[in-house]
């Protein structure tokens, strides 16, 4: 078994959520160390991780990241903890490519970081990451990520993934208890949930703009069915390709649930719980992915760049670090049925395919 698929059967048997990545953490940590890196643990308080490989010699430093935490499912009636997003072969591929690069030496000049981020998922891993000094003195990042089947097969892969904004927002509406058969001595929580529901369905921007609202959770029990409800929750998904229609359509979702609020007389209380920007890419970050890609798989392997409604916590990084040249870049692993789905599975053999593109990359930048 290669080294890379002995990396992903040990971290695809211990998934693990977001920022409780210990075990995860820990088995990358110590083979970084035993490569020959100087890693720092637990940075910024969580389970990220930083390696650093210092040529000794002028350049350039260059960070390559790969995320760790799996996904929450609840499967046969059970909450577990599951890969379903790839991020154990993300993990997996950056860490077979770190220990390669220590082994031949491919690291000349300036200095290599590797960062192994947790909480992806939650929107909120990379902000840590940086808020414990994980770029400083970085000049350019590279990421990726599996891509699935019909957007990229194996053999094949995206110099440029631009990803889109995405927000979820959560509304907590607050009514009065009554009897049903005395819906006027209460106000009723469900009602205006509901009538939210719809009145974020109407919100527009320009026919021009990418974007998307809509409900993906709605709660609301008196306990017993002649009670009206007291109080209801519902979240809300907002996706769009552009960051300042983001900020538009957040205004417009939340004008939209507290004037269904106000309109039954009752109270609401709405929270952002999640966020994560539109890509944010360097064009001489995805030329040096390109020229990777074309040199490990040829031209007829490297697929123009592609948009996705799908949103990613990487470009946190390049937000809050403008002075960083952002590369994201997407495998071909013909994956199927979907990133997210139960029973996500793709072919492993395509990780080795990512070690190289990663080395190639590390080579025209510090080589």
């Amino acid at each position: 078994m290669s080294r890379t698929l002995t990396h992903f059967s040990v971290l695809h048997e211990i998934p693990e959520l977001g920022f409780q990545e210990v075990k995860t953490s820990a088995y990358i940590a110590s083979a970084l160390e035993q490569a020959g890196f100087k890693v720092t643990r637990q940075v910024n308080g969580t389970t990220g991780i930083i390696a650093e490989l210092d040529s000794g010699k002028p350049g350039p430093v260059l960070a390559l990241r790969a995320d760790m935490d799996a996904l929450g499912h609840i499967i046969d009636g059970q909450q577990v903890a599951r890969h379903t997003c790839g991020h154990d072969g993300h993990s997996s591929v950056v860490l077979t490519a770190a220990e390669e690069i220590i082994s031949e030496g491919l690291v000349r000049k300036g200095r290599l970081k590797i960062l192994f981020q947790p909480a992806e998922e939650l929107g909120t891993g990379a902000i840590a990451m940086v808020e414990g000094g994980a770029l400083d003195d970085t000049d350019m990042l590279l990421g990726f990520h599996l891509r699935p089947i019909e957007e990229c097969q194996k053999g094949q892969a995206v110099a440029a993934m631009h990803y889109s904004a995405s927000a979820t927002l959560e509304a907590i509406f607050s009514g009065q208890a009554a009897h049903a058969a005395r819906p006027h001595l209460g106000v009723n929580a469900l009602d205006a949930a509901a009538l939210a529901v719809q009145a974020v369905n109407g919100v527009h921007l320009s026919p021009s703009l990418t974007y998307s609202a809509k409900a993906t959770r709605f709660l609301s029990d008196a306990g017993v069915t002649n009670s009206i409800p007291a109080d209801a929750r519902v979240c809300w998904d907002l996706r769009s390709a552009d960051n300042d229609a983001m900020k538009q359509l957040k205004q417009k979702v939340i004008t939209a649930i507290t004037g269904s609020a106000s309109a039954v007389g009752a109270e609401v209380e709405v929270t952002l719980l999640k966020e994560m920007p539109a890509a944010i890419l360097d064009p001489q970050a995805t030329a040096v992915v390109s020229q990777a890609i074309s040199e490990v798989l040829g031209e007829e392997g490297l697929i123009a760049a592609k948009t996705t409604p799908g949103s990613e916590d990487f470009f946190h990084y390049l937000r809050l670090c403008p002075q960083v040249k952002g590369g994201f870049w997407g495998l071909g692993a013909n994956l199927t049925p979907g990133l997210h789905h139960p029973e996500m599975h793709f072919d492993r053999d395509a990780l080795a395919i990512g070690v190289k593109i990663f080395k190639a990359s590390v080579v025209q930048v510090l080589g």
